[in-house]
């Protein structure tokens, strides 16, 4: 399952990040989001989701969150 599948206000696991975008991958890690650390989405927007992870929220667009895989 990915974030866009995900249940607001649930906390999750991150099991790993599918992309083979340099860019992005660093893009995530650098706001916390790698393997093992916990994200919840806050809430479902048309073009994403806006998350948590760790203490910061951030909006990120449904792409981020398909290569988001979660359980």
């Amino acid at each position: 399952m990915n974030l866009t599948q995900a249940q607001a206000g649930q906390a999750y696991i991150i099991r790993e990040i599918l992309t083979d975008d340099e860019e992005m991958d660093a893009f995530l890690f650098s706001l916390g989001c790698y393997s093992g650390e916990s994200v919840t989405v806050i809430r479902h927007l048309k073009g994403g989701c806006i998350v948590s992870i760790k203490d910061g929220r951030y909006t990120i667009d449904r792409q981020l969150a398909a290569a988001i895989v979660i359980s």
